[in-house]
């Protein structure tokens, strides 16, 4: 079995059939790791696939295989990936990274402008958000939205959250900022451009061309 056995697509309505399995399968594997996550309802699961703000993964045979959905904050100016679950049949093929990518490429369409972050204490996890450009960063940084955070009370660390006046805990908090991304991807093309000589005059050409063409009545 690999990850070419598996289908990652954007949730579709019927399927809404699957929330209550997906629910209980959160369920079980946040008291399998001893720590806890916001409880959600197979109706709140369901609604988020109405929107279409979640990422359904099937096995080839029709299995549910995983599962993600979009969670907004401070009107839409931050936006979190939530309840990642990986059914435990289809574990360790690769498949939480497909569902990773496709719901941060959701989000992207989706909310272009906005903040996206996430506060895990799963080592893989990080590894897939560094790899699609998060940042660690302060909790200070993530949104302050009371709503948020209300999330964390089904967490077995909560009253250390609390006594750290909510700057710090368990979790590793970590941000994708596509303000800063764009500052990224033009810095390593100007790095890109110094290391190519001929790359650089053909794109300052270029660049020539295109002011002369503006410049023109």
């Amino acid at each position: 079995m690999n990850i070419n056995d598996f289908i990652v697509q954007v949730a579709l309505p019927e399927h809404r059939v699957f929330a209550e399995e997906i629910c209980e399968e959160m369920a079980e594997s946040a008291k399998a790791r001893g720590t806890g996550i916001a409880k959600r309802s197979a109706d709140y699961v369901a609604g988020k696939i109405s929107d279409g703000k979640a990422v359904i993964a099937f096995h080839k045979d029709g299995s549910w295989a995983g599962f993600c959905y979009i969670e907004t904050w401070s009107h839409g100016m931050f936006v979190a990936n939530s309840g990642l679950i990986v059914n435990p049949k289809f574990r360790k093929v690769g498949l939480a990274n497909a569902i990773k990518h496709k719901i941060f490429e959701l989000s992207r369409i989706k909310y272009p402008k906005a903040k996206i972050f996430g506060l895990t204490t799963g080592l893989a996890v990080m590894k897939i958000n560094s790899d699609l450009g998060y940042e660690p960063v302060t909790y200070s940084e993530l949104t302050q939205d009371e709503e948020f955070w209300k999330g964390c009370q089904s967490c077995v660390n909560f009253e250390i959250l609390k006594s750290k006046d909510r700057k710090n805990c368990m979790c590793t908090a970590m941000l994708y900022d596509p303000a800063t991304q764009k500052h990224e991807v033009a810095k390593k093309f100007a790095e890109e451009l110094e290391r190519k000589p001929k790359l650089y005059e053909r794109f300052m050409r270029i660049k020539q061309r295109l002011v002369m063409i503006k410049a023109k009545p």
